[in-house]
């Protein structure tokens, strides 16, 4: 079986106990596939035989933390966290959206309808003002445009250090000042403009998100939005 490793708490949590499943037995023939190096680092420790993701890789199960998930649609929102060096939001979507079975691990407090806060959008560096100009007139009102500074705090066109991804793109947050009527349509949206790479929007069928809670634990699936267990 080949399982997507995610970044996150949680998800460190999750490959820790996959490592004890296989050391002692309980699970065999499993090669893990992580999304960033705290994630291949961790499984490393854990003793999870590694491989590289690849295009044309196939993953039967995948887990991940999220910042945010859309309460009802199950949507939801990665990459709000500072990236470490060589990580990579477009590989973490693509073994997300390669996994036959997706699992997102959260706590209560994430999940939520009419979700505030930031989106992350990559964008291609050398015309990023006039993609950051044309986002801002687009969601005018309801959001503000920074551009993501690779060390320090930055006004909104990211200082004299901008984050420069592995892909060689610029990472800006789209932060929402007023609820978010729906996260599929500010994907869409965003997935219209010229220069845009990628986003931290992520919506895929099957899905599972797994929501950790002080009275227990709640599992709720992509298809029906129901209690499943």
């Amino acid at each position: 079986m080949v399982v997507g490793l995610g970044s996150g708490h949680a998800s460190g949590m999750a490959i820790q106990h996959l490592g004890r499943q296989l050391r002692t037995g309980n699970l065999k023939d499993i090669v893990g596939i992580p999304m960033s190096v705290a994630s291949a680092s961790e499984a490393a420790k854990s003793g999870i035989p590694l491989d590289t993701y690849q295009d044309s890789t196939q993953i039967d199960f995948a887990f991940d933390d999220a910042d945010a998930v859309e309460e009802g649609t199950l949507v939801a929102i990665i990459g709000r966290r500072k990236l470490q060096s060589e990580e990579s939001i477009v590989q973490e979507k693509s073994i997300l959206y390669a996994a036959d079975k997706l699992v997102f691990i959260i706590e209560e407090n994430q999940y939520k309808g009419g979700l505030e806060g930031s989106i992350p959008v990559l964008i291609q560096s050398p015309t990023w003002l006039a993609t950051a100009e044309e986002i801002d007139d687009m969601f005018l009102g309801d959001a503000e445009v920074w551009r993501r500074p690779a060390i320090g705090q930055a006004g909104p066109l990211g200082g004299n250090f901008p984050l420069v991804t592995k892909e060689g793109c610029n990472v800006l947050d789209l932060i929402f000042t007023s609820p978010i009527a729906s996260l599929a349509e500010v994907a869409k949206s965003l997935d219209t403009v010229d220069g845009v790479v990628e986003h931290g929007v992520v919506s895929k069928i099957p899905c599972t998100v797994v929501i950790a809670s002080p009275n227990g634990m709640k599992v709720f699936d992509k298809l029906t939005a129901d209690i499943v267990g």
